[in-house]
């Protein structure tokens, strides 16, 4: 439709030209005094026959020819002609490891990919159009569907191995939808790759597409290396670090592999590793540092995956909690103060009292200062004349009632029913935290702030509770609720990318787990039952936060495939010989020549005879009008 209504405008115009005469002729006269002016306009004639029938019908058939070699004209069928295929390029870690087959001894499995890749490429019909896409963890599309062959070519040869394990089945399914939404002919789904993938994902729970090739690299490679490093301090001595370590053989042969640890330069622990093939291996160390540094382990082999033989974590300084103690009476307090390995305590008397100090917290055991600290402080039995919160009444042979077990204050705190002897009872504030609660209100009271504040309106060394398991944790808890830091519990993962699995407390609240990457971007995250899971495509360093916990996860492993997937049978395999070219012919080269010279044997025969013929015949001068006689 679009061919016929250009062809018949382009026609009219040409026709046209060829039956509209002048309207107004040249007449040459001696004198305009006897030449009468037309009182009407000349009416426009037409002529009544083309005089030039074969220069009309050369010039129409030779627009025609034009506009077929314009739109493309054909012969054959395009529904057998060009078709729309998509490559998937193995690009997962697995591919930089080097092949035992390789032309040289740096040949990767990915350069033997990239060769086969150009071979099916160079094998199809030059009318065929192609979309490379690179699949690891993730399926990433590098071209549309292209039919220039150099910028194919370019498109894998920068193609670099990647450092997650290979998603054949997301890729495939990203494959299918392509062809689906953007090919105009459906062609071939084409992968070339070592096919490595992650135990679960050995079998396509879906059957591939009919439309399926596989083009497989030789894997022949021998590969031991490091699965995951674990650290963390030793809850009964903080300056101990508990290092675990796992590695594993992806060969076909056992080997005795050399493990080392170093920590600043000097070697911290070493041992030998017997690898079988398919099994991880693991084993323990502990060595001691409070110092911030760097841990590195390392594989002392030479392999086809050089990437996963050496793995650094950083390890953060371990600093204790300063606190001190101004008191008379330091051995009330020495045990609970003491019973926090985490906490450096220093005992000075009231006198010895100093508002500037390094301490992070501060505690007075009944007096005021006359400069109040800027720092977190533990007021026990405050004078009731000078107290930093209002004392509304002093109760004696109390009984506690009520603790708040909903805050991070009261967490575990059960007890009840114990007497105390003599308390003060706070006015509380808005905002206050009550902690424990008698009849008359409460006997311990948390104000937050920027520098925060408990007071307790009784000693905990001089009543019942000097003999209850509360008393050390109510001191914890307050220290903990002042300095979260100094007391989170730190744990190291060296791993590798994709998706990260992180075992979660059994009473750890969903809604405040954090997951920080090292940009400082919030990642998201999904909890089934007691196991948390994210997802981290490049390497780099996740933070995952906790109400009293932090892991640091430095994902800079390469991730490995533990299985090799198995083709199915259906499925084609290898680079074709050559496929057959597409059954329709273009004509548009020959359609252009004719129409050219179409045009030019019609100036030959007519517009060069029109030529030669205004030129014999000249329009006669016109001759000045003189007077008539």
């Amino acid at each position: 439709m679009e061919f016929m209504t250009l062809f018949g405008a382009a026609s009219a115009l040409v026709v046209a030209l060829y039956l509209l005469n002048r309207s107004r002729k040249k007449q040459q006269v001696a004198t305009l005094k006897f030449w009468r002016t037309a009182e009407n306009p000349t009416i426009q004639k037409h002529r009544r026959r083309i005089q030039q029938p074969l220069s009309l019908i050369l010039q129409l058939v030779s627009i025609a020819l034009l506009l077929l070699a314009i739109a493309q004209l054909r012969l054959g069928n395009r529904e057998t002609g060009s078709r729309d295929h998509v490559l998937i390029l193995d690009t997962s870690s697995w591919m930089g490891a080097r092949s035992d087959t390789g032309r040289s001894r740096d040949a990767t499995l990915l350069d033997e990919a990239k060769v086969l890749a150009n071979s099916y490429i160079h094998a199809l019909p030059s009318a065929d159009r192609v979309m490379v896409i690179r699949a690891d963890g993730l399926a990433t599309p590098v071209t549309g569907f292209e039919i220039n062959r150099g910028t194919l070519e370019a498109a894998i040869g920068q193609s670099r191995p990647g450092a997650a394990a290979l998603n054949l089945e997301q890729a495939l399914a990203f494959a299918g939808q392509v062809e689906k939404l953007h090919a105009q002919h459906s062609g071939e789904i084409v992968f070339v790759g070592a096919g490595r993938v992650k135990e679960q994902d050995g079998a396509l729970t879906s059957a591939p597409p009919a439309n399926f090739r596989v083009i497989p690299v030789k894997d022949k490679v021998e590969n031991c290396g490091l699965r995951k490093i674990g650290l963390r301090r030793s809850a009964t001595d903080p300056g101990l670090w508990e290092v675990f370590v796992a590695a594993r053989n992806y060969g076909t042969v056992a080997r005795v592999v050399p493990l080392a640890l170093q920590f600043g330069g000097g070697i911290v622990g070493s041992r030998k590793l017997l690898l079988t093939p398919g099994k991880d291996e693991e084993a323990t160390f502990t060595f001691r540092t409070r110092a911030a540094g760097w841990l590195e382990a390392r594989l002392l082999i030479d392999d086809g995956l050089p990437d996963d033989n050496r793995a650094i974590v950083e390890l953060p300084a371990q600093r204790p909690l300063k606190v001190s103690v101004y008191t008379r009476e330091p051995q009330l307090l020495r045990p609970e103060v003491a019973a926090n390995p985490m906490v450096e305590a220093q005992y000075f008397t009231p006198e010895e009292y100093k508002p500037a100090s390094d301490a992070k917290i501060v505690i007075f055991d009944r007096f005021r200062p006359a400069e109040l600290p800027k720092v977190g402080s533990i007021w026990i039995e405050p004078p009731s004349n000078n107290s930093p919160v209002p004392i509304r009444t002093t109760v004696n042979n109390a009984l506690i009632l009520r603790w708040r077990p909903d805050h991070d204050l009261g967490a575990g705190l059960r007890t009840k029913q114990v007497k105390l002897d003599s308390t003060e009872v706070f006015a509380a504030e808005k905002g206050d935290i009550s902690v424990a609660e008698i009849q008359g209100g409460p006997v311990i009271l948390a104000r937050p702030g920027a520098a925060k504040m408990v007071v307790m309106g009784f000693h905990p060394g001089r009543s019942a509770m000097r003999f209850d398991l509360a008393t050390p944790l109510l001191f914890a808890n307050i220290l903990r609720w002042m300095e979260p830091d100094a007391f989170r519990r730190w744990e190291l993962i060296e791993g590798s990318v994709g998706t990260v699995s992180v075992p979660l407390e059994s009473d750890v609240d969903a809604a405040g787990i954090r997951v920080i990457a090292e940009d400082q971007r919030k990642l998201p995250f999904t909890v089934h039952g007691k196991t948390m899971s994210f997802f981290a495509g490049d390497p780099g360093t996740v933070r995952v936060l906790s109400e009293s916990r932090e892991q640091v996860y430095s994902l800079t492993l390469p991730e490995v495939g533990e299985k090799v997937w198995t083709i199915p049978a259906a499925v084609k395999h290898g680079v074709p010989s050559r496929f057959e070219e597409a059954s329709t012919t273009d004509l548009w080269q020959l359609l252009a020549l004719l129409g050219g010279a179409g045009l030019l044997i019609e100036w030959l025969m007519f517009g060069r005879t029109r030529i030669i013929a205004q030129a014999a015949h000249p329009e006669p001068k016109r001759d000045p009008l003189r007077r008539a006689s």
